[in-house]
């Protein structure tokens, strides 16, 4: 427990000094601030927008507050916002501390001389593992905590207690999303010496499943399950759930599952083949918190089962390799 406590704060301290850590958070500060911007000017026109769309999504319901992070610009394609983009890019910050974990100190020759001290193993990489885990922490909580008070002072209403709590539920779900996408960089920084292949392999993966994935499960559901017309509702059900499950295979999915219930109780609760354009034409029933929590825990469940599942691979991977002085 002391030697991993000693690689942790070692870790946080170099995390803390690194100029790629200081250009990454102001990178992620500029943006999250951005999309505050549009939501607070999208907030603020909205009584004056002929769009019915905005209308319902901004006053539909009393969450009133959280509408600073789920209301944004809106195109053709879909709606910009705080929460889309953390969705994002939430990734890019667990990939940028999880791929060179391991296999830097492995090429530098300081892995060897690290384990030469009384730290052992298992020390080393849980000390590394939680190092990440709480700089992760530090960077979303902020980032969120900035926007909710940018966003007080700018529309004067102030948040409700369930306002809050959702808001701290958004924060943990971005946290396990976070902490997912670092475990599996770290993953590849055990298997791979070469640091510039692990990074290369995680972004890969991180662009197919969140930008590429969702576009492309309901094209396969529809190959495998055809809908024509004349086609039966039993059909037509089948096609959307299997489009569902297969869109549910990228964790973005679930991320965006889970913070849609929580952030946006009104319209969390419906399915993601509804576009919209149908929003205004539906009455809306928002969820309380105990429904929304009933609504995301199988997904929640199963990005804290994906980011156990590497780390544990990642923890037995390094255990056994061979390490040579030298």
């Amino acid at each position: 427990m002391k030697g991993a406590l000693t690689v942790f704060r070692k870790e946080i301290g170099d995390y803390f000094s690194s100029k790629i850590f200081i250009i990454l958070l102001g990178l992620i500060y500029i943006a999250g601030l951005g999309f505050a911007y549009l939501s607070i000017q999208a907030i603020k026109s909205a009584p004056m927008s002929t769009d019915q769309t905005l209308l319902v999504k901004v006053f539909i319901d009393e969450m009133f507050f959280l509408k600073l992070y789920t209301v944004g610009e809106i195109n053709a394609i879909m709606t910009f916002n705080f929460v889309r983009f953390f969705g994002a890019f939430i990734p890019l910050i667990g990939i940028m501390f999880g791929f060179n974990a391991i296999n830097s100190e492995r090429n530098s020759g300081n892995i060897s001389r690290i384990l030469s001290q009384p730290i052992y193993r298992d020390s080393l990489i849980n000390g590394k593992f939680l190092a990440g885990i709480t700089t992760i922490s530090i960077m979303i909580s902020s980032i969120v905590l900035i926007v909710m008070g940018i966003g007080l002072r700018s529309i004067g209403v102030p948040p409700t207690s369930e306002e809050i709590l959702r808001i701290f539920i958004f924060i943990i779900i971005c946290v396990i999303y976070g902490i997912f996408w670092m475990s599996l960089s770290m993953l590849f920084s055990v298997l791979m010496r070469n640091v510039a292949a692990a990074i290369l392999t995680a972004i890969p993966i991180w662009l197919f499943l969140t930008f590429f994935w969702p576009f492309l499960a309901p094209q396969i559901a529809n190959r495998a399950i055809p809908v024509v017309d004349g086609s039966t509702l039993a059909t037509q059900i089948s096609n959307v759930s299997l489009s569902v499950d297969l869109m549910r295979i990228s964790p973005f999915i679930l991320f965006y599952e889970s913070t849609a219930a929580v952030m946006d109780p009104t319209l969390g609760h419906l399915s993601l083949r509804v576009t919209d354009s149908d929003l205004s034409k539906m009455i809306a029933s928002p969820l309380s918190i105990s429904q929304s929590m009933v609504q995301i825990w199988p997904q929640l469940i199963a990005i804290l089962a994906l980011a156990i599942i590497c780390f544990a691979a990642s923890y037995i991977v390094f255990m056994k390799q061979e390490i040579r002085s030298t």
